[in-house]
């Protein structure tokens, strides 16, 4: 599911701010972009997001902010320095001047002095960076939740479309029996010109049929799966993944009663099945 979510820890003189933003994947990939001077702390960040987060891409962006006593410092560097005091003294000589260069000359010539971030303490840094890590994760559910309640909203109003459907079909199902003996009843006196047939015969050939087309395990199990796929969607635990598995079984059984049809109606109710399961397929891949 998609969110964003922030936060800030401060921990012994260190402050780190993180962000998080998630987009909809099968499963959990998380990609961290920490600053150089924190890079060893990237394996307990992985870790703490997947410990939260199950399925999705994310992003976790982190920053060490500067201030205080571990921020940013000036450095000087003496190996440039010493190259341009060296210079100033050559050109001096060649052009035969007078005087030294001075410490003010030097520091104004470009990179003999810059501002870079101090090292880290390490201990500290990864206390501050769990606290914001919690922080970020904590406004990332809410937003995943928001949207976890929209989906399963949308999710049972397809699944009480499917079970009204699949009430419609254990209705019709029978009827293509009845059906089918009238027309080999129809059939069997066209062919035999008025003479009479046996009923022992007729009644044998509808009980195949109808040992053919029973669907009534399809039904039941298919009722089956929409019960568990309802229990998953109350659940607060991750059930992505048994809901695909569900939807799978759910359009096998479709499958085996389509199959097993003999009426354009079922035939028809069988398509309707499939297009809403597809539509539900679909919105599964995006459930935590």
């Amino acid at each position: 599911m998609t969110g964003f979510g922030a936060g800030r820890g401060e921990a012994g003189g260190e402050a780190v701010s993180v962000e998080l933003r998630s987009v909809n994947a099968k499963f959990c990939e998380v990609k961290p972009r920490l600053p150089r001077e924190l890079a060893a702390l990237e394996l307990e960040l992985v870790k703490t997001i997947k410990g939260r987060i199950h399925r999705g891409v994310i992003d976790a962006f982190v920053r060490r902010e500067a201030g205080g006593e571990r921020g940013t410092t000036p450095r000087a560097d003496l190996a440039l320095a010493a190259g341009y005091a060296k210079a100033l003294r050559e050109l001096k000589d060649s052009l035969g001047l007078a005087g030294e260069p001075t410490v003010q000359d030097l520091a104004a010539m470009e990179g003999v002095i810059s501002l870079g971030e101090s090292a880290p303490d390490l201990e500290s840094a990864a206390a501050a960076l769990q606290r914001a890590l919690a922080a970020a994760l904590d406004a990332l559910d809410v937003m995943r939740r928001r949207e976890g309640e929209a989906l399963a909203r949308d999710l049972a109003a397809r699944l009480d479309a499917i079970e009204k459907s699949a009430g419609d079909l254990s209705r019709q199902a029978p009827l293509q029996v009845q059906a089918a003996r009238e027309r080999l009843t129809a059939r069997i006196a066209e062919l035999t010109r008025g003479m009479p047939l046996d009923p022992a015969r007729l009644a044998q050939e509808v009980a195949l049929f109808a040992d053919r087309t029973d669907v009534s395990e399809e039904l039941t199990r298919l009722g089956s799966h929409l019960g568990q796929a309802r229990g998953l969607i109350r659940s607060d635990a991750p059930a992505g993944r048994k809901l695909e598995f569900l939807v799978q079984e759910m359009n096998r059984e479709i499958n085996t009663i389509g199959s097993k049809s003999q009426d354009a109606g079922i035939s028809a109710a069988v398509v309707e099945l499939k297009a809403e399961l597809e539509r539900i397929r679909e919105q599964v891949q995006n459930v935590e």
